[in-house]
């Protein structure tokens, strides 16, 4: 059997059920990698060994009762940390800020249910800039988290921590939540498989209400099928749930299976809610290469346009204000958050209610506009992100808040486009580039129509199978 930290999450999966592999020596190769990595790539603010260690006890105990292995959870013994934006019963819960304090989470969220139902360990919380609002993950509470392939450089946001966290082998999945980009932008960062489901299609629920719909829970993974078998786990209705939608045909890892036959491919290198947004010329010739490699797999891609005029995407700047503005933070600990959170929130309290109604009813407008644009086609091929991996502290701008969330649009300027929508949309890292000396991953990013997952699984399978990235490792590993 390969070292254990080689295995994507499926096949850890198959060695544990096999006896191959006890789930306690899983967790502890996990926790051994995880304290030593981590002081250079940050990925994690919390290690739970004692609560891996009691979850792995309690995969023996399932292993040894059970006659048979389809009985058994998909992901029984498999290393999976959750984001700090998502509570897990008894652990510390701080979302990235010191004004949350020490509170300890009271429940699990209803997506950590789901893994523990799936049999996964939980071997800490993963580092996220605060309330998970900008594309970096540099919080005071903890230290950057950085990308194993250059460690100088940002693992991006807001799911970073997750992403270092596999990017370094410490797991083969991570749990993340996407709100605005935040699986998709670590993804391209650090090397992985980041995919933002449809709205509706991961609850937020039972005890989170939806909210806008901009944000959605889902993973970080090394390859397609572990992305596609835990959108199976995760894609659960609770009850009361505002969005629903229709289950796949048989399940999305079997869509891993299928050829996705022939598609309309739209290729947009056009940056969308910045104008003028700078596009790093390797972010351009990774899209263009995959065009060709698209076209020469029997689709067909041309050019498509530009959506929206960039002055649309104002709408989703009011409601992302008014998200950080209801984040539970004391009054009397507002003076801990960082710059960027404080001017955030001031915008939000100045969006009227009236503003926020027009807010959410232009965004509705500019998803049935997007939908008339893009109704020739199946799928949207473009960047991820318009640069390389940022280097650590580039981004973050205290002193000009303002400053700082410009520098985010330009750096992401696709990527906001399928949380308004909710449609789904996935990184997958198909190319490097040299930058300084260090090869880099860049991701390109597949969007689909409302529901469509098993395209984009089945046609990211199919990308994967014709340019295999798994064999590319950060030096780190």
């Amino acid at each position: 059997m390969s070292e254990i930290h080689e295995l994507t999450g499926l096949e850890l999966a198959t060695a544990v059920r096999k006896r191959e592999v006890s789930p306690s020596e899983v967790a502890d190769h996990a926790l051994e990698r995880a304290e030593r990595l981590d002081p250079s790539i940050g990925a994690f603010v919390t290690l739970t060994p004692d609560l891996a260690r009691e979850q792995a006890a309690e995969a023996e105990i399932l292993l040894r009762e059970s006659r048979s292995g389809d009985e058994l959870p998909p992901f029984l013994g498999v290393p999976c940390p959750v984001k700090d934006l998502a509570m897990v019963a008894g652990v510390p819960f701080r979302s990235g800020s010191a004004a949350l304090g020490d509170f300890v989470a009271p429940a699990d969220d209803g997506v950590v249910t789901l893994l523990r139902q799936a049999g996964t360990l939980m071997l800490g919380k993963t580092n996220t800039p605060e309330f998970g609002l900008p594309p970096y993950t540099e919080p005071d509470i903890a230290p950057p988290a950085r990308t194993p392939w250059d460690t100088t450089r940002s693992a991006g946001g807001s799911s970073g921590g997750s992403a270092a966290a596999v990017a370094a082998g410490i797991a083969p999945i991570a749990h993340g939540s996407d709100g605005g980009g935040s699986i998709r932008i670590p993804a391209s960062a650090c090397g992985l498989v980041g995919l933002k489901p449809t709205r509706g299609r991961v609850s937020p629920g039972p005890y989170r209400p939806e909210g806008a719909g901009l944000a959605s829970n889902g993973v970080l993974t090394r390859d397609v099928r572990d992305t596609a078998a835990l959108l199976d786990v995760l894609s659960h209705q609770w009850p009361g749930d505002l969005f629903a939608l229709a289950p796949p045909r048989t399940t999305f890892l079997d869509a891993c299976e299928r050829e996705p036959g022939q598609l309309r491919v739209g290729l947009l290198t056009t940056p969308v809610i910045v104008d003028d947004a700078p596009v790093d010329d390797a972010c351009l010739a990774a899209v263009v290469r995959t065009a060709r490699l698209l076209e020469d797999l029997g689709h067909l891609v041309e050019p498509a346009p530009v959506p929206f005029t960039a002055e649309r995407w104002d709408s989703f700047e009011a409601i992302w204000s008014v998200l950080a503005l209801s984040a539970p933070v004391p009054p009397e600990h507002e003076h801990l958050l960082l710059p960027l959170t404080r001017w955030l929130r001031e915008k939000g309290r100045s969006v009227s209610g009236i503003d926020y109604a027009s807010a959410l009813g232009l965004i509705q407008t500019t998803t049935r506009e997007t939908a008339a644009t893009w109704a020739a086609y199946d799928v949207i091929l473009s960047p991820t992100l318009a640069q390389l991996p940022a280097p650590v502290g580039s981004q973050r701008d205290d002193a000009d808040p303002a400053a700082d969330f410009a520098a985010q649009m330009a750096f992401t300027p696709w990527t906001s486009v399928w949380n308004l929508t909710g449609w789904p949309a996935v990184s997958v890292p198909l190319e490097t580039a040299e930058a300084d000396g260090v090869t880099l991953p860049v991701g390109v990013m597949l969007g689909g129509r409302h529901g469509t997952e098993e395209t984009l699984l089945s046609l990211a399978a199919q990308l994967e199978a014709a340019r295999p990235w798994r064999d590319r490792r950060p030096s780190t590993w």
